[in-house]
């Protein structure tokens, strides 16, 4: 069944990017602190095109029972590489994680090319265990309708924490700039299915069962010429909006280029 979600939703995908050149890319943060989607990493760094080094702030909430809060910060170097962080509650009593993350992206001309990993100290009950994850990420302009869009496919592997010795990380994501006449390009439609989560053990959505569709709104402030220096970024989200345990989040990014 997860396979067959997976071939479905990447066709869907797929058919909704085109190839040509579009608008720059917005660059939020992922739930776990990289730059990227909502549960899934891009091809791109925070400030891969802007400054030597830059830095974001980033917090999410997951309005699960209880509430995960997952505050985050990124910073980007010489415009090739990231890394990141991030604390993630969970709910509290003993299950908060920690993710440290980052990225080196690849001279690739286009195509937004990186290789990633990441480090998960996950507690539960208070017992912990970790996983490890790594993981080939890439992102390429395209447009629908006349509109920007960008897509992204992940595909990686993750070790530790319960991680079958043969399963495949794979994730599929689209960002499309919505309607931007009519929003003023303030407004982009962020998707992403992956049978991968942000974590191994991830508030919300849970896409080791059978893969998770996640979408929302991401808001992006520095559309604004007076901020445009900037990054300063809003999301609306619905994790595993496909299933009867979707949730919702809120979440926000900063950022300044530093040098």
């Amino acid at each position: 069944m997860r396979l067959k979600n997976i071939a479905v939703m990447t066709g869907i995908l797929l058919a909704l990017a085109g190839t040509t050149v579009t608008a720059q890319s917005l660059k939020g943060m992922s739930l776990n602190g990289s730059t990227g989607l909502i549960g899934i990493p891009s091809g791109r760094i925070g400030w891969e095109h802007s400054a030597n080094v830059g830095l974001d702030l980033g917090y999410h909430a997951i309005l699960a029972d209880p509430t995960a809060h997952i505050p985050k910060v990124s910073m980007s170097l010489f415009q090739v590489a990231e890394i990141s962080f991030a604390y993630d509650t969970n709910g509290g009593d003993d299950n908060e994680d920690i993710i440290i993350g980052g990225k080196l992206q690849l001279p690739t001309r286009g195509t937004a090319v990186a290789l990633g990993a990441n480090f998960q100290m996950l507690q539960q009950n208070g017992t912990s265990d970790n996983a490890q994850q790594i993981y080939l990420a890439a992102t390429y302009p395209g447009t629908f309708l006349g509109m920007s869009a960008e897509t992204t496919v992940v595909v990686g592997k993750t070790f530790g924490a319960g991680a079958g010795d043969g399963d495949i990380d794979f994730g599929m994501g689209f960002d499309l700039l919505l309607f931007p006449d009519v929003f003023q390009g303030y407004v982009h439609w962020i998707n992403d299915f992956a049978n991968f989560s942000y974590s191994r053990q991830a508030a919300g959505a849970n896409a080791q069962q059978r893969g998770a569709f996640n979408t929302g709104i991401r808001i992006d402030l520095a559309a604004n010429p007076n901020l445009s220096r900037f990054k300063f970024v809003i999301d609306a989200l619905l994790t595993d909006a496909l299933d009867d345990n979707r949730t919702f989040g809120l979440g926000v990014a900063f950022g300044v280029p530093i040098r």
